[in-house]
């Protein structure tokens, strides 16, 4: 589902270069569940960018579900990230200004899926919040935003999840409960799950554990 071949990401600034990522080799196996764990600043955010197409590579390659996603345009790249990978990010990232309910949906309708709402309502209820659906993310908690956030990820029928820090913003109860709600929808749609945590707990959850440090994998 993920292979990364002698992944290197340099990033320019004026106090100079930044080498972030140094020649990261990596394969996850459809369905697995891998947790990426190393110190701030060791580019675990920037590998899980990286294999989401969202932060081009300076050398190696990336291959996703088959196909090499540095090899696409723009256009194409957004459009293979729709079809096959589903992100959720630390800070929840939904559109304050739409429903939960349209927070799913927008993105299905964009994608010219014919059945964007019902599958909206469908994985929203899965997520629990069926009585949510026409409430703000203002009006929502912030477990009850990042399961909006994880039934976007999955409605669109996305075989790869990426995770980044994906219970850091809510407490320890709620936490487990995104966690617990992530692993069994996980493994419920078949669907491979990349996380990265600084949560060893979260970790040990997954069939696999990834040490990364200064941008190698060094476990």
């Amino acid at each position: 589902m993920i292979s990364l071949q002698d992944v290197h990401v340099r990033l320019a600034g004026n106090a100079g270069g930044v080498h972030i990522l140094k020649g990261v080799s990596l394969n996850v196996e459809p369905g697995e569940t891998v947790g990426l764990r190393g110190p701030s600043g060791s580019g675990k955010s920037t590998l899980l960018m990286a294999a989401a197409g969202l932060e081009r590579v300076s050398a190696g390659k990336v291959v996703i579900a088959g196909t090499d996603i540095g090899a696409l345009g723009e256009d194409a790249l957004a459009r293979f990230r729709a079809a096959h990978i589903g992100i959720v990010f630390q800070s929840f990232h939904l559109i304050p200004t739409l429903t939960a309910f349209e927070n799913v949906a927008t993105p299905l309708e964009f994608a010219g899926k014919a059945d964007a709402r019902d599958q909206a309502r469908h994985f929203l209820d899965q997520t629990g919040l069926s009585e949510r659906l026409q409430h703000y993310p203002g009006e929502l908690s912030g477990g009850e935003q990042q399961r909006v956030a994880l039934a976007r990820a999955l409605a669109g029928g996305a075989r790869l999840i990426l995770a980044d820090e994906p219970t850091g913003n809510l407490d320890m109860e709620t936490g487990k409960h995104v966690a617990d709600l992530m692993f069994d929808l996980s493994a419920s749609h078949g669907v491979t799950l990349f996380l990265v945590t600084h949560d060893p707990e979260l970790a040990g959850r997954c069939g696999r554990v990834i040490h990364l440090e200064d941008g190698q994998i060094v476990e």
